[in-house]
């Protein structure tokens, strides 16, 4: 499963908020909605994510493996 766990935790650092994303990034509402449930969201929005919050890719996603 993919987690954007790093993400939330990256943001509360950098102190940016989802509205930073928005307006800085252009990430629309419906991506950030997809971010918080952990779904696919395009590699586009993980680079805008890295240059707005001037990070790696793994300090906004990680891969947890499926307990089963």
């Amino acid at each position: 499963m993919i987690s954007y766990a790093p993400l939330w935790e990256t943001m509360k650092r950098c102190g940016a908020t989802t509205y930073t994303l928005q307006v800085k990034g252009h990430i629309s509402s419906s991506t950030i909605r997809r971010l918080k449930a952990n779904d696919s969201v395009s590699t586009n929005t993980l680079d805008a994510l890295c240059t707005i919050l001037d990070c790696r890719l793994q300090d906004i996603i990680e891969y947890v493996p499926d307990p089963g």
